[in-house]
């Protein structure tokens, strides 16, 4: 008999020790499971500094930045997020922890990201699912949970995640598992995938990112591809990248979008018919709007573009449902996007050298052919009166037309 208290003991403790380590796990798994859709409702709208500064980046520029996307009207056109993209990192410390280059970063990240946030706006950074970025500074693999929370004590809202120097690793296991970093953290963070679309993300990432990079790299120019200094293949022009995103609207919603490379707009490739372009595809692709230009020196007819509410509004629709294209004949494209009210939007597009007319039937809308709408071209900020069955415009050479069609 009296060898059975200890039995009894130990029962007693392994049952109640049960119910607590579920709960313990309960826990773990909660904060993995998080899902991703709660933040980025729409497409994200902001900034990023690589396409225009590269690694020439520093805490003056950003707090000019931040202050030029409030005075340019970027701030009130829907730009939330201000990204140092590359070079900002130099080292970890004893500990572990990433340390910002002193030298350009001399307040330090938290101080940064607090005067982005005393503009109204939010702050973002990156880094790599690699050992090292694509820039050779220090990457996040083995250190993913205490990256999270020293981004989160400094105040990020937004982490560009690349893949660099990621050897054999499995990519949905990386970004999952600095997703559920994140998630731990208990700052709400945007998670932006930027894997380059070669394992399939869109099939994958919806409940991992907000966003997930679908192609390669864009580059700031019309079309055709062009290798890096190194030899390595390729940067896209902004059409070789359109064409990469047909067959992929599905796969985007509310939380969760394809992610087709930041803006080019204003950095000087392409004209401002061209740009104009650019910008109307984005939107109607549902794509985030993030610009890559410098802010604080915009051409009006660049500012133009980029704040244009009524084309803007078509990407933020929040419906999130992205634009396909509905039809092709050469060099002459059709693009339509179903808006939470029913109506489309819709864009015509001429790839070529010559000015051409292009017609749209409300069938490759999805509307029956005697049917009466409004059309409303959104550039010129017009109403184009009521049409049935059809609409045609002259479009110039690599140039769109993006209009509403409203039953």
């Amino acid at each position: 008999m009296k060898n059975r208290a200890p039995v009894r003991l130990a029962i007693i403790f392994i049952l109640w020790a049960i119910p607590s380590s579920l709960t313990a796990l309960d826990r773990v798994q909660s904060s993995t499971d998080t899902p991703a859709s709660t933040l980025a409702g729409t497409p994200p709208m902001g900034w990023n500094s690589w396409n225009k500064f590269a690694c020439n980046v520093s805490e003056e520029l950003i707090r000019q930045i931040a202050d030029a996307m409030v005075t340019s009207g970027m701030k009130d056109a829907g730009y939330q997020y201000v990204v140092i993209d590359d070079c900002w990192q130099v080292a970890r410390d004893g500990g572990g922890n990433i340390v910002p280059d002193a030298q350009r970063f001399p307040s330090g990240m938290k101080a940064l990201a607090d005067y982005v946030h005393s503009k109204g706006l939010k702050f973002g950074l990156y880094s790599e699912a690699g050992t090292e970025t694509c820039q050779g500074r220090p990457g996040s693999r083995g250190y993913e949970f205490q990256d999270a929370r020293q981004y989160a004590a400094w105040g990020v809202d937004y982490l560009k995640f690349d893949w660099c120097s990621t050897s054999t690793q499995d990519a949905r296991s990386s970004y999952e598992l600095m997703r559920a970093a994140l998630n731990a953290s208990g700052r709400p963070i945007v998670f932006s995938i930027c894997e380059w679309g070669k394992s399939q993300p869109w099939l994958w990432a919806r409940d991992a990112g907000n966003l997930w990079r679908t192609t390669g790299d864009i580059t700031d120019h019309w079309e055709g591809k062009k290798k890096w200094p190194n030899g390595d293949c390729c940067a896209l022009g902004m059409l070789d990248i359109l064409d990469l995103q047909v067959g992929l609207d599905s796969y985007a919603g509310p939380g969760h979008w394809n992610d087709p490379d930041m803006l080019e707009v204003g950095n000087g490739g392409m004209t401002t018919e061209e740009y104009r372009a650019h910008f109307s595809l984005w939107a109607i692709l549902a794509a985030p709007l993030i610009a890559g230009n410098d802010l604080r020196d915009m051409k009006p007819e660049i500012r133009e573009i980029l704040t244009h509410k009524e084309v803007i509004a078509v990407d933020q629709d929040p419906a999130g449902i992205e634009g396909r294209r509905v039809r092709k004949a050469g060099d002459l494209e059709v693009w339509s996007k179903t808006m939470q009210d029913g109506s489309r939007a819709v864009i015509l597009l001429n790839r070529g050298m010559a000015e051409r007319e292009i017609g749209v039937s409300w069938e490759d809308l999805g509307y029956p052919a005697h049917l009466s709408a409004k059309v409303r071209d959104l550039w010129q900020a017009k109403d184009l009166g009521e049409h049935k069955g059809i609409f045609s415009a002259t479009v110039g050479p690599h140039s769109v037309v993006m209009v509403t069609v409203r039953p």
